[in-house]
């Protein structure tokens, strides 16, 4: 209870988080369901939030687009860490060798495309869609959490309890295990949030555009861009969707940094 930011980023995770998990068994209305004498209402009783411009209710839309825009990100993320990690740590392990100039070379190439010019490249090959969007964003995930587990790793290889552990027998993967990898797991749980944060914020542009979930499947950021067109009578349709990402991505970050100032000894010791 220390850190303000973990209390509430925690809290707007959670309330989104649940949002999503609820949808899977229950929304208040269908979200495919068109019902155009109902359309474009402002919130009242019945449609907490309103309708669109299909009569669909924009309260179940968010509740279903929570579900989506977490699950990419999350799977996204997922795919950036598991493949990522273990790169960082060889490339460490292996400094200056061959095997570190390939992955770090690599990650400089995968940097050169952003998530969008990957999802293009994708989408021309496969098409438009989530699973899309997934492996867009995902491969983008992969030099960041490489690059992280590197840098924290590589002044870990020179202290004595690493020198020990060779003296002991042990080799450089074992050692990577067994010693660097839980080292550096909090800056990871605390780059993960942030991944994901980002992840939620490439999955609304890349619905925006197109790209990513594809109708009827709700999605935030194909919800603004079906409403900017009618911002003018109906704001509503873009700052209900607009408020839900930028409130999602606020209480990861918030999160992400109430963990680092939990989790990071160095802070810990200077403010007492």
């Amino acid at each position: 209870m220390k850190s303000r930011n973990l209390i509430i980023g925690g809290l707007l995770t959670a309330i989104f988080l649940t949002e999503a998990l609820i949808s899977f068994v229950w929304t208040p209305f269908d979200v495919t369901q068109m019902n155009i004498s109902s359309k474009l209402k402002t919130p009242n009783g019945t449609n907490w939030l309103g309708t669109d411009h299909f009569g669909r209710d924009i309260f179940s839309m968010i509740m279903v687009g929570a579900r989506t825009s977490i699950a990419v990100a999350l799977v996204a993320v997922s795919i950036g860490m598991f493949i990522g990690v273990p790169l960082g740590l060889a490339a460490a392990a292996r400094q200056g060798s061959l095997l570190d100039e390939v992955i770090m070379r690599g990650n400089d190439l995968v940097f050169a495309f952003p998530s969008l010019v990957i999802a293009i490249l994708i989408t021309a090959v496969f098409g438009p869609g989530a699973v899309n969007a997934i492996i867009a964003i995902g491969i983008f995930n992969i030099p960041v959490f490489a690059r992280l587990t590197r840098g924290a790793a590589l002044p870990l290889w020179q202290r004595e309890f690493i020198m020990a552990a060779r003296v002991a027998g042990k080799g450089s993967s074992r050692i990577s295990l067994e010693h660097i990898l839980p080292n550096v797991t909090n800056l990871l749980i605390v780059q993960g949030t942030i991944q994901f944060s980002l992840g939620i914020l490439a999955e609304a542009g890349l619905s925006y555009v197109g790209l990513g979930a594809q109708p009827p499947l709700p999605s935030w950021g194909r919800m603004l861009a079906d409403a900017q067109t009618m911002v003018s009578f109906a704001p509503h349709l873009a700052l209900i969707p607009g408020g839900a990402i930028i409130l999602t991505v606020l209480g990861l970050n918030l999160m992400g940094d109430g963990l680092r100032d939990l989790l990071d000894p160095r802070i810990r010791v200077d403010r007492t």
